[in-house]
């Protein structure tokens, strides 16, 4: 018998999408500290403890305006160093707090310059090599930075390569250069001079499934991922002088993802794949005997996410899913495991519901691998059918080029919360299941990508999982731009949409991508279309919803960071105001201070706080009330408040 879903509380957006009370836990190299990320008058910030004495914590870092949200230790345990950007530019700095005096510098002191880590060493501990675009956006220069000193040296000045591999030594040993075909060249370098010819060359089939994947210690192998000649991309151990390459690691269903290396040698330990979930494989026996024994201690999936310098000491990441994620500190040595902190310990009991792994199948006959969630409530036997039909969102991952996965997923438990099945579907141009999965996509946005998402909602109604008039479309990024060819190639299937900084206009989307992606423009060109030809710009154009902002019936959402470097404001601005001049409602939600995605937890619970009532007023879910959400973040409101419930009011 199904239980009413008002018997089960509203999980508070804030529980879901506030700040976490501890997250990115970390270990120091040496052992001695233990590091997390957490709020700082209300900002994420980060903080330190010795390892002996957890409790006596403190906070290292002081941004008062944007949350952290990736840091790291330096090699020689003696800074933490941390990336952080302004209002979400994407122009992200390299910031460096002294562990003994607390003292924080910036590390490189550039305007609109972007970082990018390009090597650091287990011998070399005091530096590490980075990319910086400062004298010229399009390309990263590779520099050796102190991390004491901060004193930066120029180690070869670029001019086209995208990016390269440094060895353990910090020598640069290769240099990636795109090639006009839409693949990538590999070119060898021998004293930061890089050869003339490439010694690797991969089209475009193998472009976005075959890469370097680091060297070992002694500079003598070095790893790839590599598609070439197969679907999935296997790990291969490639003897740098004489080129001959030996299979460490394959997966028929997906590509090889992770590894685990030895902290002297650098050498494979273990491997993972993820197809429907992540699955490990260890080579080495006494890493086989700790993921056993952590398989035994911990519900659900778990990844190691820092280790010490002797690898006796691990951090180790638990999510159970249907409980909030926690941290622990494993010692090997003594065969103990601690809890450090529960990650967003007020979702302890709440009702959290388990993710279904799904392999639906395409009318063209490809495999999708996809996840779903259901409302509370609504499926007694536990089979992953409701035992009646429920309204459903259908929530479309960005990229296009990235994935959906399994786990605990804020957005998922929010929806199936609010009384929605939840379906996320891993459309062709997905990556992580090999590169004729990826190649199927080529010149197919808004048409064969599209169908898959399609087919996908004919198999949730035709399960008896939502009924047809009932049925959402959601996303950001791609699928922004999947929520906005869903209301105008197929008008008549959603019975509404929100799109997340989704472009519009494929031609002003190439026309406005960063400079630092440069390297990849023939890449885009050859998955997206080519607006250099006239056949390409034609496609292009076909496939922008942008030119069939009149043919939207439904209501649409729409919400935009005003600073984002990729997917900029006027791919919002534009079909919006072509759907106002087109008399059709759009409701219009603007972020002056945030990017591709919103950062701050206040703008984050705002913009839920918008959908969830968006979708109440349209579908017929639950919603808390939007109350002073909108007003206690930086959203505006251009357009549309009137369209959707208690919005106008909220907004004031």
């Amino acid at each position: 018998m199904t239980s009413s879903i008002e018997a089960f509380p509203l999980i508070p957006r804030e529980h879901l999408f506030g700040n976490p009370t501890r997250a990115g836990g970390q270990i120091s190299p040496d052992g001695k500290w233990l590091s997390w990320l957490a709020p700082r008058d209300g900002v994420l910030n980060i903080w330190m403890a010795p390892a002996n004495d957890p409790d006596a914590a403190r906070a290292m870092s002081n941004d008062k305006e944007r949350p952290i949200r990736d840091y790291m230790w330096a090699p020689d345990s003696r800074s933490l160093l941390y990336i952080q950007d302004k209002g979400g530019d994407e122009n992200f700095l390299l910031y460096g707090i002294d562990v003994e005096t607390g003292k924080e510098t910036t590390l490189t002191p550039f305007e609109e310059t972007r970082v990018m880590l390009v090597g650091g060493s287990d011998t070399y501990k005091d530096r590490i090599l980075i990319g910086l675009n400062n004298r010229d956006p399009r390309f990263h220069d590779v520099h050796l930075l102190d991390l004491n000193t901060g004193e930066l040296t120029l180690v070869l000045e670029n001019n086209a390569y995208a990016g390269f591999v440094a060895d353990d030594d910090l020598q640069l040993r290769l240099a990636i250069l795109p090639n006009a075909e839409g693949g990538t060249d590999y070119f060898k370098v021998v004293d930061n001079a890089v050869d003339a010819e490439a010694f690797k060359s991969t089209g475009i089939d193998d472009a976005l499934t075959t890469s370097p994947a680091g060297f070992t210690r002694d500079g003598k192998t070095m790893y790839w991922l590599d598609s070439e000649g197969r679907n999935t991309a296997a790990l291969f151990a490639m003897d740098w002088d004489s080129g001959t390459s030996r299979l460490v690691a394959e997966d028929p269903r997906a590509d090889i993802g992770g590894t685990l290396r030895h902290k002297d040698t650098g050498e494979v330990l273990a491997w993972s794949a993820t197809y429907l979930k992540r699955e490990w494989t260890a080579l080495d026996p006494d890493i086989k005997a700790a993921f056993d024994f952590l398989r035994g201690e911990l519900e659900g999936e778990f990844g190691i996410s820092s280790r010490t310098d002797d690898d006796r000491k691990w951090i180790v990441a638990n999510d159970p899913v249907v409980k909030p994620a926690a941290s622990y500190l494993y010692d090997r040595d003594a065969g103990t495991l601690t809890k450090l902190y529960t990650t967003r310990p007020e979702l302890e009991g709440a009702p959290l519901q388990p993710m279904h792994t799904l392999e639906l199948t395409s009318r063209d006959g490809l495999t999708l691998p996809s996840y779903l969630t259901l409302p509370p409530g609504s499926d007694s036997d536990g089979d992953g059918v409701p035992d009646a039909p429920v309204p459903m969102v259908l929530l479309v991952h960005g990229g296009p080029w990235a994935r959906d996965g399994y786990g605990y997923n804020g957005h998922h438990q929010w929806l199936a919360n609010r009384g929605y099945a939840v379906l996320s579907v891993n459309f062709r141009g997905s990556t992580g299941f090999g590169k004729s999965f990826v190649n199927a996509a080529n010149l197919e946005w808004g048409r064969k990508m599209h169908d898959d998402l399609i087919d996908a909602v004919e198999w949730a109604v035709a399960s008896g999982i939502t009924p047809r008039e009932k049925i959402a479309i959601m996303g950001g990024s791609y699928g922004g731009y999947a929520t906005l060819a869903g209301l105008t190639f197929t008008p008549e299937v959603f019975a509404c949409g929100v799109d997340i900084v989704g472009p519009s206009n494929l031609e002003t989307l190439l026309e406005s991508i960063p400079p630092y992606w440069e390297p990849m423009v023939a890449q885009f060109h050859t998955r997206m279309g080519n607006p250099n030809t006239e056949e390409g710009l034609a496609l292009i154009k076909e496939r922008s919803p942008l030119y069939k902002a009149g043919e939207i019936v439904r209501p649409l959402l729409i919400a935009q960071g005003a600073n984002d470097p990729r997917v900029k404001q006027p791919e919002s601005d534009q079909i919006v105001s072509a759907m106002k001049d087109a008399g059709i409602p759009v409701t219009y939600v603007l972020y002056p201070d945030e990017g591709h995605g919103f950062a701050k937890p206040s703008n984050n619970i705002a913009f839920t706080a918008v959908t969830e009532n968006f979708l109440a007023t349209n579908l017929g879910g639950r919603a808390e009330p939007i109350g002073d959400t909108v007003t206690q973040s930086t959203a505006q409101i251009p357009e549309g408040a009137e369209f959707v419930e208690g919005l106008l009011e909220a907004a004031g």
